[in-house]
């Protein structure tokens, strides 16, 4: 693998200027940057999400552009460090904040924006949450930061060449989001997960508990060698990769369910379900809560 220098703040996280990301090839023309494993803050530039790009023989596609303009250019320098090709595509996994708010570094070359059918229309019920939120985080850090407009939409399945490299690009029904995609390399057997894959830090349910293990028994099918998760290392062996995320999942559907049966109120339940789980995870006490919240209101209409 190869480490190509760039600024490093804290343990990867985003440059403070625009100088290149710091990113790692983790399998022939497959570079991935680490995301730290924290809120969004001014010093990391929203810089808490995996994001990274494939070469072809003709052009680039990358996946995700990181949680603001300015971590965007850094990954678009990045990428200029090692190749002069053309980015024909940008991808977003999904509408999340630190995915998707680079996409404005690339908007010079008129990139081909491609996201699950679900996107425009999640994105633009939150798209003044979101806005309202990183720019109170990160401050001016945040500058000349867009919504974006993917046009190119995928509802089940799609395939891009990025010359003698065929990208699979798969749409998946509610699950972390109601928006996820995945993007499988066949030259090398790389599936970038995008948030349907948590490692080290808490998963966050912003979609469905049980749609999102459907999700993973999916993906458990897809014959890959290694994948890169939304969060966590920059690349990592599959399936196994699946297993912590997976049993957090089961564990929370399980005890809501329980606590349901015993008529435990919404207060109760998120006392309680998942605390065994606390040692296994980082920002556990940001977010088990609200997975809880989100599971309970799903699994109370289940019949």
């Amino acid at each position: 693998m190869i480490l190509l220098a760039g600024i490093w703040l804290g343990a990867t996280a985003a440059a403070a200027d625009d100088s290149a990301l710091t990113v790692t090839e983790i399998a022939p023309g497959i570079f991935v940057h680490q995301g730290v494993h924290a809120e969004a803050t001014p010093e990391n530039l929203g810089g808490i999400a995996n994001i990274g790009f494939i070469i072809g023989d003709d052009s680039i596609a990358v996946i995700d552009t990181g949680g603001s303009l300015r971590e965007g250019k850094a990954l678009l320098a990045a990428i200029r460090q090692i190749s002069p090709l053309p980015v024909r595509y940008v991808i977003n996994t999904h509408f999340h904040p630190d995915h998707i708010f680079g996409n404005g570094a690339f908007a010079a070359s008129h990139p081909e924006v491609i996201a699950h059918a679900n996107l425009p229309r999640s994105l633009a019920a939150r798209a003044g949450d979101y806005l309202a939120s990183a720019r109170s985080a990160m401050g001016q850090s945040f500058l000349g930061t867009e919504i974006p407009n993917p046009k190119r939409l995928v509802g089940k399945t799609d395939d891009i060449d990025l010359g003698h490299r065929r990208l699979h690009l798969t749409a998946f029904p509610p699950a972390h989001t109601d928006a996820d995609l995945t993007v499988y390399d066949e030259k090398t057997g790389t599936i970038f997960a995008g948030d349907l894959l948590f490692m080290e830090r808490i998963p966050s349910i912003d979609g469905s508990v049980l749609g999102w293990l459907k999700a993973i028994d999916k993906l458990r099918r897809v014959k890959a060698q290694r994948v890169v998760p939304g969060h966590g290392p920059v690349s990592a062996p599959w399936p196994a990769a699946l297993d912590d995320e997976e049993r957090y999942l089961f564990v929370i559907a399980t005890e809501t369910r329980k606590a349901l049966a015993n008529g435990e109120s919404l207060r109760q339940a998120t006392a309680t379900v998942g605390q065994s789980e606390r040692p296994n995870w980082q920002l556990f006490d940001a977010y088990n809560e609200r997975n809880v919240t989100a599971a309970y209101t799903e699994l109370e209409w289940e019949e």
